[in-house]
């Protein structure tokens, strides 16, 4: 099984080598890729130094699998290029998740859908994938009306650019700004680039993203999405309108029992998820579970997660496992 990690040497590039290598994905083979000017330098993966190759080199070297965590340009170009000498990507950018002709996958949903003719297959936006894992059990048996969701999202999700940001605001130091005001000590409305309905293009892949995996548009959401000082894991609160009245008692046996959701919610001993707990961890955390007591069948709950596994690097691997035991490459 050959494996090819493009952005081999970027934030989430790195975790993905780190997932791979601590869930001992089969892999024969490891493709490090990534831009011109790290060509030539070397990455360890299972001990082992590996030297980092071009994209090119990287197409001709028909690997299995190619996992993208390059940006939405590189996809674009490069992914289809792989598709077409035989390999299976699954790419971690914007690019091809709107796409109606790519499916968009988190493994623990709809990875059934996926077949060997799926050659591009979108990893979704980070806040999205911790978003259904926990609305998708509930709408399953109350069905979603409408929901409301602020996120509470870290540097990382920016960058290395934007983790150096706040390392230096916090010890005082002057350097490149990847944000138009100071993170530290600030919370910054402004996730990605704003679009011409007022929304930044983060609040609507969170409106529009949620629909396609669960393939169902009858209900809506709305985003506000932040970004905040912490260096890892996304946070999220969310009011959730359901077309069928709930017991909460249910909701919380109904999250305990998927695959992938831990509960954390007990306020009589303070137990709620953080950022700060969920880092390095796969699971998405949900606590804060409440009835929405000013509207009929509506909850309120509160949903954390490291943005960089299972956010990114994780789901990505996932779907590869799921490819592999399926026999799909």
């Amino acid at each position: 099984m050959k494996i090819a990690v493009v952005g081999a040497t970027g934030m989430v590039g790195t975790v993905i080598l780190k997932v791979l290598e601590e869930r001992n994905f089969p892999v024969t083979e490891i493709l490090p890729v990534a831009s011109a000017r790290s060509v030539g330098r070397e990455l360890i993966f299972k001990g082992k130094l590996h030297k980092v190759i071009g994209l090119q080199e990287a197409v001709e070297a028909k690997a299995d699998i190619a996992i993208f965590s390059a940006g939405g340009e590189t996809s674009r170009e490069w992914a289809p290029k792989f598709a077409a000498a035989g390999t299976t990507v699954i790419d971690n950018s914007s690019a091809w998740r709107m796409d109606q002709d790519k499916k968009l996958i988190v493994p623990e949903i709809n990875a059934h859908l996926l077949t060997k003719e799926d050659k591009i297959i979108a990893n979704p936006n980070c806040s999205t994938i911790q978003l259904v894992m926990a609305l998708a059990p509930l709408h399953k048996k109350y069905k979603m009306r409408r929901v409301l969701v602020s996120t509470y999202q870290s540097v990382s999700g920016t960058g290395v650019h934007a983790v150096k940001q706040l390392e230096n605001e916090t010890q005082g130091l002057k350097g490149a700004m990847a944000y138009p005001y100071p993170i530290h000590r600030n919370a910054i409305p402004h996730c990605d680039v704003f679009e011409s309905n007022g929304y930044t293009k983060e609040e609507m892949k969170l409106a529009r993203e949620p629909q396609k995996i669960l393939d169902d548009r009858t209900f809506s959401i709305s985003a506000t999405a932040v970004r905040i000082p912490t260096s890892g894991g996304h946070s999220e609160s969310v009011n959730v309108e359901f077309h069928n009245d709930f017991d909460l008692k249910d909701i919380r046996n109904i999250l305990s029992d998927t695959q992938g959701i831990k509960v954390q919610d007990n306020p009589a001993t303070n137990t709620y998820p953080m950022p700060i707990y969920a880092h390095g961890k796969d699971d998405v955390f949900v606590g804060r579970i409440r009835r929405d007591e000013t509207q009929e069948n509506t909850l309120n709950m509160w949903i954390v997660s490291d943005n960089l596994r299972k956010g990114a690097a994780t789901n990505a691997v996932q779907i590869a496992e799921h490819l592999v035991v399926n026999r799909l490459v």
